[in-house]
C-alpha cells in the first residue's frame, strides 16, 4: 500500500507542536520522521522521547532523524540520515536499526544507500518547494528512474501534496513523504482522507 509519511519541523507549526504530533499520529498517517536538525542533540534526545510515546500511544511508526547516537541510546527501532551521516557509521551501528533510511538525490545515492543496508531510502525533492528555495526540483522521471532500478522502497519527498501526489504514487515510488501540509494542517486526519482519495482515484483510472 502506498504510504503517506509526514516528516516534521516544528518551526511551521501554528500551535503546540507535541499537540500537532499527536492529530497526526491519530489521522491515519503511516509514519513520522522527526526532523529537527536544528536542535542540539541533547534537546533533540528530550523531543525524541515525547514523539516516541505519542506514536507508540497510536500505534504509528516514529524515525529519529540525524542524530544516530541519541536514536541508539532511545532504542529508537527507525533512524533516518543524510548519506554523508550514513557513510559515517560503521556496520554495527547501523544494523542496530530494524528500520534505516537515508536522504537521497540520484539513482547512484539510492544505489549506495541500498549497498549501505538502508531498508528504505526518500528521493528528492521532486517538485518545487519552499523548503528548498531557489533550488530546481529534480522531477518525476528522475523518481521514476530510481524506483526502476532499486531494490528497497522508494519515497518522493519535496513540494508534494494533493495536486501532485497521485503522479508520484504512478511512478513507482512506495510512499510519499510531507513536511508543510502536515505540519500546518488544521486536521491531519482530513488531510490524509483527501490525500489517500487522490492515490486510489488514479489507481482506478489506470485498471
Amino acid at each position: 500500500m502506498f504510504e503517506i509519511i509526514c516528516v516534521t519541523n516544528r518551526l511551521l507549526c501554528r500551535g503546540g507542536f507535541l499537540e500537532q504530533i499527536a492529530r497526526i499520529a491519530a489521522s491515519g498517517a503511516d509514519g513520522i520522521i522527526l526532523r529537527e536538525k536544528d536542535l542540539p542533540e541533547s534537546e533533540y534526545a528530550r523531543l525524541a522521547a515525547s514523539v516516541m510515546r505519542i506514536c507508540s500511544e497510536h500505534g504509528v511508526r516514529c524515525v529519529l532523524h540525524s542524530y544516530d547516537k541519541a536514536a541508539a541510546r532511545l532504542r529508537a527501532g527507525g533512524l533516518h540520515m543524510p548519506l554523508d551521516g550514513l557513510r559515517g557509521m560503521d556496520d554495527a551501528a547501523r544494523a542496530a536499526f530494524k528500520v534505516l533510511g537515508a536522504s537521497c538525490h540520484s539513482v547512484e545515492d539510492v544505489l549506495e544507500a541500498e549497498g549501505l543496508g538502508c531498508t528504505y531510502v526518500t528521493l528528492g525533492h521532486i517538485y518545487e518547494t519552499t523548503c528548498k528555495p531557489g533550488l530546481a526540483p529534480r522531477g518525476i522521471e528522475l523518481l521514476k528512474s530510481a524506483c526502476a532500478s532499486a531494490q528497497l522502497p522508494v519515497y518522493a519527498i519535496g513540494g508534494i501534496g494533493e495536486g501532485n501526489i497521485a503522479e508520484t504514487a504512478a511512478a513507482g515510488a512506495a510512499g510519499a513523504c510531507i513536511m508543510s501540509g502536515f505540519m500546518a494542517s488544521g486536521d491531519p486526519a482530513e488531510y490524509v482522507r483527501r490525500l489517500r482519495e487522490r492515490v486510489d482515484a488514479n489507481e482506478k483510472l489506470q485498471r
